[in-house]
């Protein structure tokens, strides 16, 4: 389960991170998620959500970077 702390830590690691690491990652965590999505279809889990919500940590860092 995600919580507030690994957004927290999410947004503080994004802050670090250059544009193109920030786009790596998030094409990184797409990929983990498609992955686990088949997974938790088989057995019911929620493995998919984590990557998710990581890729929208670093995809909000990327846009007030653009804004």
């Amino acid at each position: 389960m995600v919580t507030a702390t690994d957004f927290r830590r999410w947004e503080e690691k994004a802050k670090t991170m250059t544009d193109a690491a920030l786009v790596w990652s998030i094409n990184d965590c797409r990929e983990a998620a498609e992955a686990m999505d088949s997974i938790d279809r088989h057995d019911g889990g929620d493995r998919a959500g984590k990557y998710r919500d990581e890729a929208c940590a670093y995809r909000s860092e990327l846009n007030r970077r653009m804004a």
